[in-house]
């Protein structure tokens, strides 16, 4: 719980409350949907004179943004994550990256976690093409408290935001500092005075959640969490980072291009960088979130198999 708030929303969800709750102390923040939304949205419904649904178009919809910080306000605009990285990457790349227009885009159905929608609307290149828009803070928190952070976070910053979201998973946040921020590194696991065998690096909420589940049973691996994977916020982990372990396994739900381990392993020439991926399939069954990873080959089981091909360890992952 953070603030009495009772934490049971999706991060999908808690975008929006919080949201909500800042445009009542900022009368600047707008809220943008491209037909997104869906019915009671908690901003149309408190503040419906800066609420605005461009429906589908993406693109313009960047452009309209861009106007409106221009002009003073700051502008939060939400769609698939598909749609905002691919579709409007062209708008992204010189309203907010060229240009560092103070908009804050939120993309929700990250990676595949819209599931039956198929593959239209998944999203396994975003974080590829808009790392390469230099000047764009990129962040995927993990569960309610964080996503609430970022949003806060994004808020108070004039720079332009990408936030990966899922759908409508709901995790409970790796416990922070009270006034931390979540560029901070999350690490859990290990031994005390042990230099482990193996760093997990996680990106996301369904990696955080496997990671989380590895070290619960192993201490002799250690978990980072990371949230915010923009070039900037990655070289400033490095230090930290190259400390922690001389192998590193970054887990992931994205394509092994352009994902955070390949940007990493350029940062770390000195360092072993694994990645725990999507492959390279197309995800064209449609499914269950869980389903469609699964068949990506994306898991516990699959991770489990790689760490013990990486790093050793008996089928628990357990040392004594």
């Amino acid at each position: 719980m953070e603030g009495g708030i009772a934490l049971t929303l999706s991060g999908r969800d808690a975008y929006k409350e919080e949201l909500a709750d800042l445009a009542a102390i900022h009368s600047g923040i707008i809220c943008m949907e491209a037909d997104l939304g869906g019915k009671n949205h908690p901003f149309q419904q408190r503040h419906p004179d800066r609420f605005v649904n461009v429906g589908i178009a993406e693109l313009a919809g960047i452009d309209i943004a861009a106007g409106l910080a221009e002009a003073g306000y700051v502008p939060f605009f939400s769609t698939f994550a598909s749609f905002a990285a691919l579709r409007a990457s062209e708008s992204m790349k010189l309203a907010m990256g060229y240009m560092g227009k103070n908009v804050k885009v939120v993309a929700a159905y990250g990676g595949v976690s819209g599931g039956w929608f198929g593959t239209t609307h998944h999203a396994l290149e975003d974080i590829a093409v808009v790392q390469s828009f230099q000047n764009i803070r990129i962040a995927c928190p993990h569960g309610e408290e964080e996503t609430r952070r970022v949003i806060r976070e994004a808020a108070e910053s004039e720079e332009p935001y990408y936030i990966r979201l899922s759908r409508n998973d709901v995790f409970e946040s790796i416990p922070r500092e009270e006034g931390g921020s979540c560029r901070d590194i999350l690490v859990e696991g290990g031994r005390a005075g042990i230099h482990p065998r193996l760093c997990l690096l996680s990106v996301g909420e369904q990696a955080t959640e496997l990671c989380r589940e590895i070290v619960r049973n192993d201490d002799s691996i250690v978990h980072a969490h990371l949230c915010y994977v923009d070039p900037v916020s990655l070289k400033d982990s490095i230090e930290q980072l190259s400390r922690l372990s001389d192998r590193l396994l970054v887990v992931e739900e994205h394509r092994a291009t352009g994902s955070t381990a390949s940007y990493l392993a350029l940062l770390l020439p000195k360092h072993e960088v694994y990645s725990h991926h999507c492959g390279e399939r197309w995800p064209i069954y449609g499914g269950t979130h869980a389903e469609v990873l699964s068949y990506l080959g994306f898991g516990l089981e699959p991770l489990q198999q790689q760490i013990r091909e990486i790093a050793g360890g008996s089928d628990d992952l357990s040392r004594s």
